[in-house]
């Protein structure tokens, strides 16, 4: 692994089984760790502040781009499988010093519940699932990859990419500007903007998608560490339909809405997704501690009783 350091920030060039993924670690020695897998059309960057802010809470912060996705490399034959998928993320979590929390966006958080429920054990400490269920709203789905596929000419300068996004997220604020922009676009030969991703996903893991969809729902019931879904109210991908089915597979995963988001949770709702995420990591933590507790209790215990005078009065027979 090919690595370069920037203060608290370590970036690196992760071997997996294929090519390369592009790999961003924020707070290297911090605990616990939390590895986030973003969506489909994305980078690591959809990450990057709530990364920036979780790892100055002391926890260790891993984003990448997925194969296809901005500066990771692409499948030579153009030919993407949601297995190779499910695999790298399974290597980049084993590669961690210990099992993380994962953050899963849409494509991400599916692949998180396929290997969560799929690999045992599981190579997850826990789910956060962020507005995504097995089962999802086609509607929604079909306006995301409208977007992604309505400009393949690409854009003659960023003014017209940040125009077109801004029409795309219209309860966005503020508009991207061209520093914002840079990682998410690529210009080409003819001096066009075209999207950072491989435009052979397309017909590869989108034509997958739905039939993966029995697997997943599969997948989910089988998942046995903590989990947390965090939807937005405003979602079209996730619906209370969606999430009923998910939570009846899942019985023990807890849900919190948050109000004014889109499918876009992180990017609308920062502040709010990352105080859930936080407050569901300081939880796992002291469950961790609650339990280590515990089992040092039983140790002890059992120690006291193997010692010599603890063996002889068990053994000596009570006038």
């Amino acid at each position: 692994m090919v690595s370069s350091n920037n203060a608290d920030v370590e970036l690196s060039r992760f071997p997996v089984a294929d090519l390369n993924l592009a790999l961003e670690t924020h707070n290297p020695q911090g605990r616990p760790v939390l590895l986030f897998s973003h969506g489909f059309g994305q980078t690591r960057g959809a990450w990057s502040g709530a990364s920036a802010a979780l790892a100055k809470q002391g926890c260790r912060c891993v984003t990448f781009d997925s194969r296809g996705h901005g500066e990771s490399d692409r499948v030579a034959d153009g030919a993407y499988r949601m297995e190779q998928f499910a695999d790298d993320l399974i290597r980049v979590a084993k590669a961690q010093p210990k099992p993380p929390v994962l953050v899963g966006a849409s494509m991400g958080g599916l692949l998180g519940m396929l290997v969560a429920g799929e690999v045992k054990p599981s190579p997850f400490r826990a789910l956060v699932l962020v507005d995504i269920t097995p089962r999802w709203e086609a509607a929604g789905v079909e306006r995301i990859l409208a977007f992604m596929q309505a400009y393949p000419d690409g854009f003659a300068d960023y003014d017209e990419a940040a125009e077109k996004i801004a029409g795309y997220l219209p309860q966005r604020r503020e508009r991207k500007t061209e520093e914002q922009l840079r990682p998410l676009l690529r210009k080409g030969a003819d001096g066009r903007l075209r999207w950072h991703w491989d435009p052979a996903l397309l017909a590869g893991v989108v034509n997958e998608s739905e039939r993966y969809q029995p697997r997943l729902l599969a997948a989910a019931s089988k998942i046995d560490v903590p989990v947390l879904l965090l939807s937005g109210a405003r979602s079209d991908v996730v619906s209370s339909d969606t999430v009923r089915e998910f939570l009846q597979r899942v019985p023990h995963a807890e849900h919190v809405e948050l109000a004014h988001a889109t499918h876009m949770v992180a990017g609308d709702a920062n502040d709010a997704f990352t105080r859930e995420v936080t407050r569901f990591v300081q939880d796992l933590t002291r469950q961790g501690l609650a339990e280590s507790k515990a089992n040092s209790q039983v140790l002890s215990n059992e120690k006291d009783l193997d010692r010599p005078d603890n063996r002889q009065h068990a053994g000596a027979v009570q006038p």
